[in-house]
């Protein structure tokens, strides 16, 4: 080994990576994030669904049963 700083720093990040897998590893809960743009997807989604309705084809009329 040319660069034994190079090992010990190499076998210390394979250490820590391997350990960190283990059952007793220290664990970091996860933080709800506050839901961003909720309002813009509220209209949006608003905007949409009124546009759907205006768009959409209306029903067939049924049409008078012939008689013979």
């Amino acid at each position: 080994m040319e660069q034994p700083i190079g090992f010990i720093t190499a076998v210390d990040a394979v250490t820590r990576h391997v350990m960190s897998a283990r059952p007793d590893a220290p664990v970091r809960p996860d933080v709800p994030q506050p839901a961003r743009l909720a309002g813009t997807r509220r209209l949006a989604a608003g905007a949409l669904r009124r546009l759907a309705d205006q768009i959409q084809p209306r029903p067939v009329p049924a049409s008078p049963a012939c008689r013979t």
